[in-house]
């Protein structure tokens, strides 16, 4: 697995949490809720130089979602058809890696995208940004896709088992994975990026087991695509989260196997209480809830993206 490169991501790009109070407060603004962004200037009216986010910032409000920055990473196995038992939820470090996918080719669908809180109000479009490494013989493409999802506040997009990167050969040492979300809300981006729902979008990156030569400006783009549309008037990036997968037992790494994954965006101290015994994949309705309460959801953003095999079948 190739060295993280800066190159082919958007860390000067940061997302809405990891901006300084005043230029969030302004992009609050634009988006129209006045009211969180006229909360967050009497905050620093009141303290400036001690100003910081706590639990009890939002008098009048629970805590926005997009506020936070951490994540959680949970891993789901695959699930025996027909079955209606729930099923656990591990910690992506903390299950067995499959052998058998090294050197292998997989199958990278999108299977859920739920917007917990997002900033502004009605539809969200939702710029999504993926990136992969295809690990080659001799060479590493450093591969981008991109779509726009559309949900509600509190509601889920419409997808299940979206296609991304089909047969990416995964290394000897596993494979790397970024996510990257926009809340667009520019008229006139929302109107460009129409064309990503046409049908040669929506069937996902097809790739070989050589070097294709336009992979390398079709990523160019792509990444261009994302700066241009993250750095517009109403437009902010929200999520941002990395995955290395790979075959290793070492603490603190995340393993590779056929299933799918989930990166949920929480707040920093949840990561010290987090505990994925809490929450369940109930295959009955392909939702995950409290395993006390089948009615509650996960209240933060989250992404889930499947694993599977691949096999060339042309």
């Amino acid at each position: 697995m190739q060295k993280y490169n800066p190159q082919y991501w958007f860390d000067d790009m940061p997302v809405l949490a990891k901006l300084p109070p005043s230029k969030i407060a302004t992009k609050l603004r634009e988006l129209g809720d006045i009211e969180a962004a006229e909360t967050i200037r009497n905050q620093i009216k009141k303290k400036p130089r001690s100003f910081a986010f706590s639990a009890s910032f939002w008098p009048s409000r629970q805590t926005p979602a997009w506020q936070h920055t951490a994540h959680a990473f949970g891993y789901i196995p695959p699930v025996e058809a027909g079955t209606d038992e729930s099923v656990k939820i591990a910690h992506a470090g903390n299950m067995k890696a499959d052998m058998s996918l090294k050197n292998a080719r997989i199958k990278i669908t999108l299977g859920a995208l739920r917007v917990a809180g997002y900033p502004g109000k009605g539809i969200h479009h939702i710029l999504f940004d993926f990136y992969a490494q295809n690990q080659l013989k001799n060479h590493v493409e450093h591969l981008h896709f991109n779509q726009v999802y559309r949900a509600r506040e509190k509601e889920a997009a419409a997808i299940i088992g979206y296609p991304i990167f089909i047969g990416l050969n995964v290394g000897s040492e596993g494979v790397a994975f970024k996510g990257y979300t926009v809340n667009v809300k520019n008229e006139t981006d929302e109107a460009i990026l129409d064309f990503l729902d046409r049908d040669i979008f929506r069937a996902g990156l097809k790739l070989a087991t050589t070097a294709q030569p336009a992979i390398a400006p079709l990523a160019g783009i792509a990444i261009g695509l994302t700066k241009m549309v993250a750095s517009r008037h109403k437009n902010v990036a929200v999520q941002d989260f990395f995955m290395g997968l790979d075959f290793t037992n070492v603490p603190f790494s995340a393993k590779l196997a056929q299933g799918s994954y989930i990166a949920v965006q929480i707040p920093e101290e949840q990561r010290l209480i987090w505990d994925w015994k809490q929450w369940i994949y109930d295959p009955t309705n392909g939702r995950i809830v409290n395993k006390d309460d089948a009615n509650a959801l996960i209240p933060y953003n989250y992404v889930v993206f499947s694993v599977s095999r691949y096999e060339d079948t042309e």
